[in-house]
This record gives structure tokens, C-alpha cells and sequence, in this order.
């Protein structure tokens, strides 16, 4: 277990975050982190959404249940984050 930051540049937010995870969060607790910063404050809740994790400017979502540390996504690195349909 280890802190590791990254930054969230989450759909229809105007703020980018630095959000620290843990290297053992899944990609869905790595979104939820990143939605406790922008959803209900600058972005508004989309029930029946989830929201899936990329690259910044990539076209591949992260699968939900990776753990982070088995993907290979580096510290500092932007990521997005976008609500799709469940």
C-alpha cells in the first residue's frame, strides 16, 4: 500500500485535482476519489452513470476491477474521468 498522486481532469469540471490514492485502490475506488472532488461541486450528479477511467487524451477506459498498481499509469500522470452509461 502506497500513496500515489494523480490528476483528475473529470468531465464537465473546469478545475484539474491532484487526488492521492492508494496503489491498491481499483480503478472504480481510484473514480470515486476523483468524483468526491467534482460531482456535487462543479459537476453535477449523473444517477445511473458510471464513470469510467482513461489516459489522458486516450481512447481506452482502464478496466473497473484493475487494481491500480497493475496498470500503467505513472504518478502525477492526468487521467480522465467520464460518465458512461452503466
Amino acid at each position: 500500500m502506497a500513496l500515489f498522486p494523480v490528476i483528475s481532469n473529470f468531465q464537465y469540471d473546469f478545475v484539474l485535482q491532484l487526488v492521492a490514492v492508494d496503489t491498491e485502490n481499483t480503478i472504480d475506488e481510484v473514480a470515486a476519489a476523483a468524483a468526491h472532488h467534482s460531482v456535487g461541486r462543479r459537476v453535477a450528479p449523473q444517477p445511473g452513470k458510471v464513470v469510467r477511467v482513461r489516459r489522458q487524451g486516450g481512447e481506452q477506459f482502464y478496466p473497473r476491477n484493475a487494481r491500480l498498481a497493475d496498470t500503467d499509469i505513472k504518478p502525477m500522470e492526468a487521467l480522465e474521468f467520464i460518465f458512461c452509461d452503466a
